[in-house]
């Protein structure tokens, strides 16, 4: 007989048979999965669930990402679960936040309830049975299996996995060297030796680029335009006196959640009532490191306000300190085009290249890319509205889990939780089957608007991906404001029978 040395190893041998039934499906088993699954779980102990996988473990971005140096850009004491005290460093590698989401499953006995290795393909609502049947393909053979559910809960993320967003430029096909994204980074990729250049200016360039200088030959960070980046201490000398008061987890954690929130919530109002002062304590940080010769002006102050796009953090300024000790650089140029060597700027120069890294972000993908249909027909996200951007216009019975752009994902995912569970209790409190978001009369005239608002939020992805997504309206409950310090306060106060929410 085959024992399975782990609850992951015996979850990753459970699989779904044709015909299964439960009364809600999760589908991901990344932070908003696993934290929808613990809330379901204490909150409705009696109701059947089921987390689908498409992967070979839990973790969602922290099993898709393996490049080097990975980590959060965003505080754990609120990226964490609001359930699970986090006892570690505040920006943390993915390997910490793996072994995290591990604990927090077996704690919970969570692992039991994924069946991984299976893709989300279809999915059908039937309004007489009042139920979804998915049509799922599982990926070790290739098999097709139909399973039922009552409601279905979104929680894969908001990007394709498989690959990301890489533009392409002219004479790519001529570059000798390699070409890697670093959402399908190679195990083995060996960069000893070898000039890097990383095409972008996000997070994830500056996590990639002090991991890897030093270990190449040349690290180089090619931008079009600048981007803010907020250095930020390891050391918290706050935290280390909180720690030493012997405080009980659960006390530690919540102090710290709540030093972090304020923080974050006095740089986000800053960004919008005083962004030119925040801007300049940006660039100031930076000189700090960067040494008062270093033209700031060129390649790090960008042509947009600060959290318009994300801030990037940088642990211990260690990409400005790579800087500083000639271990790696910034480039501030636009790409002509490639050549055998390197990379032709726009203003003649050739930037040589062993290795280019394509840190040019993600393809968004809403839902997953499940193709929605109600009734046999098919649902077109694009023509529908969001209701308090977690409900859907045209989907019955179906939530969506997306986090927070500026604060840490999981703070939204917490309160959509909360949401979710306190719909399912009304609904059965009504003695009903089906829940649809619907506008009112005096909706059906709204402007519709894209789903994040460009002045609000405008990265490149957000852009790129607006014609793909529901549509957020001018009033409520169709806003998808984005805002954890107003929404803390309305979500938990939802008026569930505002004539929104359509019951069958």
């Amino acid at each position: 007989m085959n024992i399975a040395s782990s609850p992951l190893e015996a979850a990753q041998a459970r699989t779904f048979d044709d015909g299964d039934h439960f009364d809600v499906l999760i589908v991901g088993a990344g932070i908003s999965g696993i934290d929808a699954a613990y809330h379901l779980q204490q909150d409705h102990p009696d109701r059947s669930f089921a987390m689908i996988e498409r992967q070979a473990e839990f973790g969602g971005t922290w099993r898709t990402h393996r490049y080097p140096g990975i980590r959060s850009d965003s505080d754990l004491h609120t990226f964490g679960f609001s359930w699970k005290p986090w006892k570690k460093k505040a920006i943390a590698e993915a390997q910490l936040i793996l072994d995290y989401l591990d604990q927090a499953m077996e704690e919970q006995d969570l692992h039991r309830r994924v069946r991984y290795g299976h893709e989300v393909v279809s999915a059908d609502w039937s309004s007489d049975d009042a139920r979804w049947t998915l049509h799922l393909r599982r990926l070790a053979d290739g098999a097709d299996l139909r399973v039922t559910c009552n409601f279905l809960w979104m929680c894969q993320g908001y990007y394709e996995h498989r690959e990301g967003y890489t533009p392409r430029w002219p004479g790519m096909d001529d570059f000798k060297g390699e070409i890697l994204h670093p959402q399908t980074w190679p195990e083995d990729q060996d960069l000893e030796g070898k000039k890097v250049v990383v095409i972008g200016s996000g997070a994830t360039a500056a996590t990639l680029i002090p991991a890897i200088a030093g270990k190449c030959a040349k690290a180089v960070m090619l931008q079009r335009s600048p981007t803010w980046f907020a250095p930020r201490p390891t050391h918290d000398e706050f935290q280390a006196t909180l720690a030493s008061l012997g405080l009980p987890d659960d006390q530690y954690h919540d102090i710290m959640r709540r030093k972090v929130l304020k923080m974050q919530e006095d740089i986000i109002r800053r960004s919008f009532e005083e962004p030119e002062a925040l801007g300049e304590e940006l660039l100031g940080a930076a000189r700090a490191y960067l040494g008062p010769d270093y033209p700031l002006e060129r390649d790090f102050r960008p042509s947009y306000r600060p959290w318009r796009q994300r801030l990037a953090l940088i642990p211990d300024g260690d990409m400005f300190q790579a800087i500083r000790r000639g271990e790696a650089e910034v480039v501030t140029a636009k790409i002509e085009r490639f050549e055998a060597d390197g990379i032709r700027l726009d203003d003649g120069r050739l930037l040589e290249a062993d290795v280019i890294v394509t840190a040019t972000g993600f393809n968004l993908l809403p839902l997953g890319g499940v193709r929605f249909a109600v009734d046999g027909e098919g649902v077109s996200l694009p023509e529908q509205w969001l209701n308090r951007g977690i409900m859907i216009t045209g989907l019955p019975n179906l939530a969506w889990t997306f986090g927070y752009l500026r604060t840490s994902w999981t703070m939204r995912a917490d309160l959509v939780a909360a949401f979710v569970s306190r719909l399912l209790r009304h609904m059965d409190e009504k003695g009903v089957r089906s829940v649809t978001p619907t506008l009112r009369e005096e909706d059906r005239q709204m402007e519709p608007r894209p789903w994040i608002d460009p002045e609000n939020f405008n990265a490149g992805y957000i852009m790129r991906g607006h014609a793909l997504m529901p549509r957020q309206g001018d009033r409520g409950p169709w806003v998808n404001s984005q805002d954890y310090y107003e929404e803390r306060e309305s979500l938990p106060a939802a008026d569930l029978e505002d004539g929104t929410l359509v019951y069958r």
